[in-house]
């Protein structure tokens, strides 16, 4: 589960007990008109506490694209946008095109849109990084 998600629960549960200890105390007080009026209030904390936990819906998956539509998008410079983690792909990276929730879109309207461009993995940095040096430094 996400931050949001867990915060939400917990200030659902939070609610919740507040509601149940509100309803004891009317209860008592004032008999079984107020606490079925309260006993009704728990229960639709319940109901929000439930669709707390449910998952945020992720985007449907698109079909992979061809070879074709993928050349093509490498020629327009276009990069591969994952919907889901809101991270776009360039066309070096190994996850270009291959994601299952994607679509291929210009950086542009990628960054209008939101999306991070996808950190290069340590290892791979610091090859090219040294790939670099040795290229630069004529002997």
């Amino acid at each position: 589960m996400n931050r949001l998600s867990t915060k939400l629960m917990t200030a659902a549960l939070a609610t919740a007990a507040l509601l149940s200890f509100g309803a004891a105390t009317l209860s008592a007080q004032a008999g079984g008109a107020a606490a079925a009026a309260a006993g009704k209030a728990t229960d639709a904390m319940s109901t929000a506490t439930a669709a707390a936990k449910a998952k945020v819906a992720k985007a449907p998956a698109t079909p992979p694209p061809t070879a074709a539509e993928i050349a093509d998008a490498k020629a327009k410079g276009m990069v591969w946008v994952n919907l889901n983690t809101k991270v776009y792909h360039k066309s070096d990276n190994s996850n270009y095109g291959t994601t299952k929730h994607g679509q291929f879109m210009s950086e542009a309207d990628a960054q209008k849109a939101g999306y991070k461009a996808a950190q290069e993995p340590v290892a791979k940095a610091k090859k090219a990084a040294a790939a670099a040096a040795t290229a630069v430094a004529p002997k």
